[in-house]
């Protein structure tokens, strides 16, 4: 027997036996091996699940003897979020299993633990050298951890004042230039700027947007250089980040920087032409419309989207003219509601002439765009899209109203008083916002009935936000503080939801005392349940593990994704039962930005939409590099149904949004996708 086939069939048996199957002639003892590693696993992961760090089996599982255990309850520590967790962390950054050493490093940096600061440092610059993917980590976790000693750090291994023990450094240097910008004013500026030049086109867009993110006026001619790099993401990056209010901080001339700008959105490669259009519309200048309006008519759907945008900003008679024929056009929805919109904006007069056959449309989107736009152009104080047949467009219209008007405006808080009892949670969720603005006490009783009647809501929002008004009016005085603690507090029942707890632990902690704390949160699942998911997900064999998925849409080609069972097992879990149940069939992409996200997920078309409850980050090491598939929140661990594809690099995004898939074909039909296109289908391979 020779080597390579003892090699190939020592894989086949360790697959079978993952899988929970056996070969005859294979020992006995591994499935016994494997269900020992399982029962170790499955509390770990409850514990994850329900945020619940219990010190005995963390001390228990990060020194067990089985890589795979320790590897796991680090992961799951940091994820947790307890400082408890940081003391026993810090030994397995020098643990004999490199991937548990990379698992401690980044669990660090979820915990963002100042603590662990100097441990960090220490070990990177120490003997033995740490490998490169846990020394790279590390850098990351300083980045989240921040302070100036990080800065300065940072700035001492760019410089070479402080020398890392690992021979190849380059991969740590660039892992420093894109983790930069989370230091915020702490990052090492000056020790950036020469990578704007590096040989290397991936030290330069890491350069460009960090430099970017900074606002480093500093940085400003270079990235204005960079707009001619040969390198697409590199453009795309500097396009991004030459803004006016950065221009101006830095001293350029704007008119200089918009003829740059105004060159890139004419670049053959769709991210620069989107950036440089999106950084134009910054500027509000309507005498550079006459070179925006052309890309209302570019070949690329998200192209057209941004120049409309782009071109309200700017306002101007050729805008308007350019917005209107769109508008009135037969193009794709997406690029028209946005012309719409745009439209309200640059020329009032105009949108009132184009609006009237969009208010008729039987499709509530097009009456949602046309109601978001009267809001922005101006419809009196009793605007005709408060009463549409369709809750949705109530929301929309109320919501861009919301938008356009600062602080208690007596006509939005007349019109947003009586929907704080809609049938419609969005509805509700919107008018109770406008009403915290005010913070009247004679709203507090149809504020404390709008939180109670929302206990049914598959979403929390109208909750929030009727705690929210309810909150502002406590803030007023002492009069009604003790008003609000005898009327509202003392007898407001305890919320299932966890999301409205934590809520309340973090904006009203005298409620929060009441009600008792968000975690550990009740998640439902039995032991059981975390063993089939260990089983299933997190000890399987890839072919297993890493389901295949295909996204057949209306207008567009197939996406294929892989899912990354491993990783995200909880996550993948529910979205591949939320597959099985067709949730997502018929859907459509109800939030597409060019050049960044496509969204999908809500069965209302508006946003707000979930199946209900809610599932908890499993925050990763994967980035939004390449297109990934990631889990829409609007907070920590409130992931539901909505999820997203980023279209281009987004590293902000990272360790902020689960990611639970690649994108692995279709690529090139993502990025020509607009609102409101429809999703046929998701089914599993």
């Amino acid at each position: 027997m020779s080597a390579d086939f003892r090699a190939r069939l020592a894989t086949v048996l360790r697959a079978a036996l993952l899988a929970g199957l056996t070969f005859p002639g294979a020992p006995s003892s591994a499935p016994a091996q494997q269900e020992a590693v399982v029962e170790q696993v499955a509390p770990i992961l409850a514990a994850e699940d329900s945020r619940n760090f219990l010190p005995a089996l963390f001390r228990s599982a990060l020194v067990a003897p089985d890589s795979v255990v320790r590897r796991l309850a680090a992961t799951a520590a940091g994820r947790i979020g307890d400082l408890q967790a940081t003391p026993l962390l810090l030994p397995l950054l020098s643990d004999a299993d490199s991937t548990v050493r990379v698992a401690a490093a980044f669990a660090l940096g979820l915990l963002r633990d100042t603590a662990a600061a100097q441990p960090l440092m220490d070990r990177i610059t120490g003997l033995p050298a740490l490998d490169g993917p846990s020394s790279e980590e590390a850098l990351v976790a300083l980045a989240k951890i921040g302070g100036p000693g990080v800065g300065r750090f940072f700035g001492g291994i760019l410089g070479g004042s402080v020398v890392p023990s690992r021979e190849d450094r380059r991969p740590l240097l660039s892992q420093i230039v894109l983790e930069s910008w989370r230091l915020g004013p702490d990052a090492p500026t000056q020790a950036l700027l020469p990578f704007l030049e590096d040989t290397a086109a991936t030290f330069r867009w890491r350069a460009a947007y960090s430099l970017g993110r900074l606002r480093a006026p500093a940085a400003a001619a270079g990235l204005t250089v960079a707009l001619r790099d040969p390198d697409v993401t590199v453009r795309a990056m500097a396009a991004r980040g030459l803004t006016r209010s950065y221009v101006d901080s830095a001293g350029l001339a704007p008119k200089t920087v918009t003829a740059l700008l105004l060159r890139a959105v004419t670049d053959p490669e769709v991210p620069v032409r989107v950036n440089a259009l999106r950084s134009l519309a910054d500027f509000r200048d309507s005498s550079l419309a006459s070179k925006v309006v052309p890309l209302l008519g570019d070949p690329v759907p998200s192209v057209q989207v941004q120049a409309a945008m782009t071109a309200g900003a700017l306002g101007g008679a050729e805008a308007a003219r350019g917005l209107a024929r769109i508008a009135s056009g037969k193009g794709p929805v997406g690029v028209r509601r946005e012309a719409l919109v745009a439209l309200a904006r640059v020329d009032s007069a105009a949108f009132t002439s184009a609006v009237p056959r969009w208010q008729t449309r039987s499709d509530w989107r097009e009456r949602a765009a046309a109601a978001e736009g009267a809001a922005i152009a101006g419809s009196g104080p009793r605007p005709w899209f408060l009463s549409d047949r369709d809750a949705r467009v109530v929301a929309a219209g109320l919501q861009a109203w919301a938008g356009e008007v600062e602080g208690p405006d007596p006509a939005l808080i007349a019109s947003a008083r009586p929907l704080v009892q809609h049938a419609d949670a969005a509805v509700r969720s919107v008018a109770a916002d406008a009403l915290a603005r005010t913070a009247k006490p004679d709203d507090l009783a149809m504020l404390a009935a709008a939180y109670r009647r929302s206990r049914p809501d598959s979403f929390p929002d109208a909750a929030l936000a009727a705690l929210g008004g309810i909150l502002a009016i406590r803030k007023a005085s002492r009069e009604t503080q003790v008003r609000v603690d005898q009327e509202f507090a003392a007898s407001a029942p305890r919320p299932d939801d966890y999301v409205i707890r934590r809520w309340a632990e973090e904006n009203w902690p005298e409620l929060a005392d009441r009600w008792g704390g968000s975690a550990p949160i009740t998640t439902g699942r039995s032991p059981q349940d975390y063993r089939d998911l260990t089983r299933r997900y997190v000890l399987a064999p890839d072919s297993l593990a890493r389901p295949k998925v295909t996204i057949d849409t209306d207008q567009r080609g197939p996406i294929e994704i892989e899912l990354l069972g491993p990783e995200a097992p909880l996550t993948v879990a529910n979205f591949v039962r939320l597959i099985e149940r067709r949730f997502f069939d018929g859907n459509r992409w109800h939030r597409v930005v060019p050049n960044f996200v496509v969204q999908d997920g809500d069965p209302r078309g508006d946003g707000f939409g979930s199946p209900g409850g809610a599932i908890r980050d499993e925050i990763n090491r994967h980035r939004y590099g390449g297109s990934m598939l990631g889990m829409a929140l609007s907070g920590p661990d409130t992931g539901s149904s909505q999820w997203f594809i980023n279209l281009s690099p987004q590293p902000h995004l990272d360790g902020t949004y689960t990611i639970f898939g690649r994108v692995t074909a279709g690529q090139t039909y993502l990025a020509r996708i607009t609102q409101g296109e429809l999703i046929r289908t998701i089914r599993v391979k």
